[in-house]
């Protein structure tokens, strides 16, 4: 039971990705139609993510096992930054529930638009907003080192991904 509810370390960076467009894609379409049930799968996405990697998200699942391997090399980067992302994630999410449940809508879509913005520079420029705060937290000592020692190379604690690391011509991001 403990193995099902781990995060995948490494993580691929594309299916990371993919799974951001696809918050991109749900957040704006809830958004633009104010449809307020998206907002719930999307708290519910995030959630199931943060406790288990993709093996309770549909978009993860989808993300890791059919879209990411049709894009070609993976391109691995260290889990626990991207277990924090997702940890952002399911609060801002959850909070935006719970304004909907309050009445507060307009405070819910700020929290959604926020989102898109963090979801937006992961799907379409590479930048995680939650990796890039999880590496000051950790420089701060908020986070302790031994939580990700592979934040600095993944391929030296992982060695049989070296191989499709070193064959792999696109630069890598964190």
């Amino acid at each position: 039971m403990r193995s099902f509810f781990s995060f995948p370390n490494p993580v691929n960076e594309l299916a990371a990705r993919t799974v951001a467009a696809g918050v991109v894609t749900m957040s704006v379409i809830a958004l633009l139609f104010r449809v307020e049930p998206l907002v719930w799968v999307l708290a519910a996405g995030f959630i199931g993510r943060l406790l288990a990697g993709p093996r309770l998200s549909p978009l993860g699942f989808l993300a890791q096992r059919v879209i990411a391997p049709r894009l070609g090399m993976p391109r691995f980067v260290p889990g626990p930054p991207k277990r924090f992302a997702q940890g952002i994630g399911a609060v801002l999410t959850s909070a935006a529930v719970i304004c909907l449940l309050l009445g507060a809508d307009t405070a819910a879509w700020v929290l959604l638009t926020m989102l898109v913005v963090a979801a937006s520079l992961e799907a379409f420029v590479g930048f995680c907003l939650g990796c890039w705060i999880f590496g000051y937290l950790q420089a701060w000592g908020v986070i302790p080192d031994d939580i990700c020692e592979a934040c600095n190379n993944v391929a030296l604690r992982y060695p049989q991904n070296q191989d499709a690391i070193a064959q792999d011509p696109r630069p890598r991001s964190n």
